[in-house]
């Protein structure tokens, strides 16, 4: 069934706000690759591992990603793992207005992926506990957008904790102004649907528009979920969506 059919369906009859957003939000456990920041330097991979081993915080990063996507490495979790706990053990207290600071928030959210999922090899038990402890730190001490993002779904989920829609909203809407698409997305869906939330169509419908135009080809459900939401629309929620759309991007930049 097409995810654009489950939105119209309770859109229009009710379904249960948390059984239509487990019909179609990506699982936060999947296996989908881990969302990292690496500088694409695979050809100097010796230059890199001796780089991390003296300290360099760009070297252990970029290994890290580079050993949790498997690009111009195989694919090594559990080194990967190793890489981004030593960012985070190193650099925790490093001030978040330093530059560096973007990529020590990214160790954080990459290590709470991984206890998200677990790491078979390293026996990693999945921990979703630990996984919100870590999202929580970089998205409040850091204010991380993929930490608060990630935060967001584990209250909306209530994936290890009890659920909180109204709190997952005021994560989701941190990291929405700072630009996080799928932020944008699950915002614009909560709002345009109301109910756990007040509703709130046209500046769902913003929200759902700035995250299709930023969604990437992994981020199928982004279209759909703003395509049945358009389709649903009345005519003033458009007009009044275009009009918020013209001005958010007039104020913001990101």
């Amino acid at each position: 069934m097409r995810i654009g059919i489950w939105i119209v369906s309770f859109v229009m009859f009710g379904l249960a706000p948390a059984a239509a957003l487990e019909s179609y939000l990506p699982s936060l456990a999947s296996s989908a690759p881990i969302d990292c920041i690496h500088s694409g330097r695979y050809a100097l991979l010796p230059t890199l591992q001796r780089a991390a081993e003296s300290g360099d915080l760009m070297a252990q990063s970029t290994l890290g990603c580079m050993y949790a996507r498997g690009q111009g490495v195989p694919r090594r979790d559990a080194k990967a793992f190793e890489f981004f706990s030593r960012i985070a053990d190193e650099h925790a207290d490093d001030a978040p207005d330093l530059p560096r600071a973007r990529v020590v928030a990214n160790a954080f959210v990459a290590l709470g992926q991984f206890y998200l999922r677990g790491i078979e090899d390293a026996d990693l038990k999945a921990d979703p506990g630990r996984a919100r402890d870590l999202f929580a730190y970089a998205a409040a001490y850091f204010g991380d957008p993929d930490a608060q993002y990630y935060l967001a779904r584990l209250c909306l989920d209530g994936h290890g904790m009890a659920r909180e829609p109204l709190l997952a909203a005021r994560w989701l809407g941190l990291a929405a102004n700072k630009g996080q698409h799928r932020a944008q997305a699950v915002l614009g869906f909560l709002l345009f649907k109301g109910g756990e939330v007040p509703r709130q169509a046209a500046p769902g419908l913003m929200w759902l528009t700035l995250a299709r135009d930023a969604a990437g080809p992994d981020d199928g459900w982004i279209s759909d979920a703003y395509d049945a939401a358009f389709s649903a629309a009345n005519e003033v929620d458009r007009a009044a969506a275009l009009q918020l759309l013209e001005r958010h991007l007039r104020e913001r930049a990101y």
